[in-house]
């Protein structure tokens, strides 16, 4: 009789385990990534890239540009709509930026001069 149940709770825990890594698996198949800009990258004008697009939390942003004359600078909503970076913002400045979307509102710029006013910013609305 012991013996049987030891066999029932190792296949119970078998179970458990095939299940959670069943559950891990399908929570990164749901992630997408996204190249901003399309084939264009990010660059002037992309403000509208957004529309028409569905972003989920974890989904990943891809920023391509040319890091001599563009960065991605992760800021908030004041920082969006006025087009300045707060003190301590994330500065990202590779060309090739991966950046991972939080639950909700995520802002992004490019504070070099007159870029960001240029339309060089995206608001991404992550569910």
């Amino acid at each position: 009789m012991a013996q049987g149940r030891g066999s029932a709770a190792q296949a119970a825990v078998a179970l458990s385990l095939a299940l959670l890594l069943l559950l891990l698996h399908s929570e990164l198949a749901d992630s997408a990534t996204f190249t901003v800009g399309d084939s264009g990258g990010w660059t002037f004008n992309t403000v509208n890239w957004t529309k028409g697009k569905r972003f989920r939390a974890g989904d990943v942003l891809v920023f391509k540009y040319n890091p001599s004359v563009h960065n991605v600078v992760v800021v908030d909503a004041g920082g969006y709509n006025a087009c300045t970076t707060p003190r301590g913002a994330k500065v990202y400045r590779s060309g090739n930026d991966r950046v991972k979307l939080a639950r909700g509102a995520n802002y992004f710029i490019c504070n070099f001069p007159a870029h960001c006013e240029g339309g060089m910013k995206i608001a991404v609305n992550a569910v």
